[in-house]
């Protein structure tokens, strides 16, 4: 820090600092009154913090990052990781996509249901995967790396020591409502912490409470966790609808369904990349399913599952999208091997109808040997803005959590371009972001941007907003700026990528990390 600031400079720091705060609080679904418990202070206290008008002690602005799982400073360590950017950067060479992150979040809460050994091939080291599989070490599992290729060992008791449960690693991963589906059928009763935001009645919960009541369990939430108990199911099970589409309470629909001897119909579910890929494996668990891919599932379960098993899941679609992205925004010609193609189809035809060139190798097979890959070349071009606006849609539309892409390519493009976040509130603001390297875009309102391209990037220096795809965005932007460009705390990136930057480093790209004395 700088110390000796004159009033006008601590006055513009400590405005900054608070709009972070804020930033970070919305994206977490707390209110200024829940941050306010979680740090022993009053409502008053935390409004005047982002209003920038309240001193703060670096101890302060730590607490308050570890309440919102947004490192905005690290203390007592090597403190919060920053990215310097080389810009004007041309890429070459080629670069496999790993595997999916929301599938391998998903296989360690499935886990869970098999007292067997798991091994999973391939698992994404990201920090989501560190903090379940701290969560899943704290109540007796043992996990273990065995090799330098990231496969992991699982080995789970048949007994869970719930009461042991790492409340601080669970609390900083949002996966954590995925336990619920396979603990309600290894405890009558327990208690699960839940990260900020996960309120009661809100949308994101409670669709998985409504599923899961068909399996008998009842969440009654306290103060920062839910208390679960679990009574037998009688009478006739009728179909379970979910009431939105969603990838992770079709999960946890899924995890219910296979300790639950009997049939389950889905109704409304997700036919996206994670599931499917959880699908297959509860498969090699023993467990019957019908319509995978399809939004209707027929699943019989079984009693007891305990069975060694080993699986690989699919590469990553958003992965895959970020590399694409990547090339087109800096007009680099480089191969994207792996890239499993039913779930970028859609993506890849707006982006030919924006104009660009690319060729597709024939399919080949991934390690589950039911997802179909593809190797993408891209080739330097002229983008020119859609006809319509972007907007994305359920499986098989364009995927939700590639939208935020498509503002940096629209951005190289030629006119002016629409894209509606329809899904989550707020995400689009962070968007315009990208202003700040030479960008133009507007919001229209939480959900809407409108982009005009094309832009001469120049390098800046920014903090990673608190969501992961839009930051992964600004990063994009800064390879192809003029000049070196600064972007600040970036664990978010590291929640959601392995590596991201070393990889984009053996491609051409100039990034440093480093971390402030």
């Amino acid at each position: 820090m700088s110390y000796g600031l004159d009033m006008t400079e601590n006055e513009d720091y400590l405005a900054r600092i608070g709009t972070l705060i804020r930033d970070a609080r919305q994206h977490s679904g707390l209110t200024q009154a829940q941050l306010a418990t979680e740090l022993g202070t009053s409502q008053s206290a935390v409004n005047r913090i982002e209003k920038g008008q309240q001193n703060l002690t670096l101890e302060t602005i730590s607490k308050i990052g570890s309440a919102l799982d947004s490192e905005l400073v690290g203390l007592g360590g090597p403190g919060p990781s920053h990215l310097r950017v080389h810009g004007e950067t041309t890429l070459s060479g080629a670069i496999d996509v790993k595997s999916s992150k929301n599938a391998g979040v998903a296989l360690l809460c499935a886990s869970l249901l098999n007292t067997g050994t798991t091994v999973l091939r391939k698992v994404a080291r990201i920090e989501e995967v560190n903090r379940l599989l701290e969560v899943l070490t704290s109540i007796g599992v043992r996990a273990t790396w065995l090799n330098s290729d990231n496969d992991l060992e699982l080995r789970v008791p048949a007994t869970l020591d719930l009461s042991s449960i790492d409340a601080a690693a669970a609390r900083r991963t949002r996966s954590i409502i995925m336990f619920l589906g396979p603990l309600l059928h290894r405890a009558g009763e327990f208690q699960l912490p839940y990260a900020g935001g996960c309120d009661l009645g809100t949308r994101t919960v409670e669709p998985h409470l409504s599923a899961l009541r068909h399996f008998g369990l009842d969440v009654v939430a306290t103060d920062h966790n839910y208390q679960a108990t679990t009574s037998a199911v009688t009478g006739a099970r009728r179909p379970i609808i979910l009431t939105e589409r969603g990838d992770t309470v079709t999960e946890n629909a899924l995890l219910a369904a296979a300790l639950y001897e009997g049939e389950t119909v889905i109704r409304n579910a997700s036919p996206n990349y994670m599931v499917q890929d959880l699908c297959f494996f509860l498969e090699k668990l023993g467990v019957a399913i019908e319509g995978i891919g399809t939004t209707t599932l027929r699943v019989q379960g079984r009693a007891r599952i305990s069975t060694d098993v080993d699986y690989a899941p699919s590469e990553d679609p958003i992965e895959a999208m970020s590399l694409i992205s990547a090339a087109i925004v800096t007009r680099s010609s480089i191969t994207v091997r792996r890239v499993p193609i039913e779930f970028m189809e859609i993506e890849l035809a707006l982006l030919e109808e924006m104009g660009l060139r690319y060729d597709c190798s024939a399919e080949y097979m991934a390690e589950n040997g039911k997802t179909r890959l593809v190797d993408v070349t891209t080739h330097p071009s002229d983008l020119r803005a859609p006809i319509d606006k972007i907007h994305p849609m359920p499986f098989p539309g364009l995927n939700i959590d590639n939208l935020p892409f498509f503002a940096v390519i629209a951005a190289t493009a030629e006119g002016q371009t629409m894209l509606h976040d329809w899904v989550y509130e707020n995400r689009a603001i962070y968007l315009t972001e990208l202003t700040k390297l030479g960008a133009n875009v507007k919001l229209m309102d939480p959900h809407r941007v409108l982009i005009e391209g094309p832009t001469r990037w120049s390098g800046a220096e920014l903090v990673c907003p608190p969501a992961l795809r839009p930051a992964v965005v600004i990063l994009l932007a800064m390879l192809a700026a003029k000049g070196t460009s600064m972007l600040r705390n970036v664990y978010v990136i590291n929640r959601g990528y392995e590596d991201l930057a070393a990889r984009l480093n053996k491609l051409g790209a100039r990034i440093e990390t480093f971390r402030d004395i």
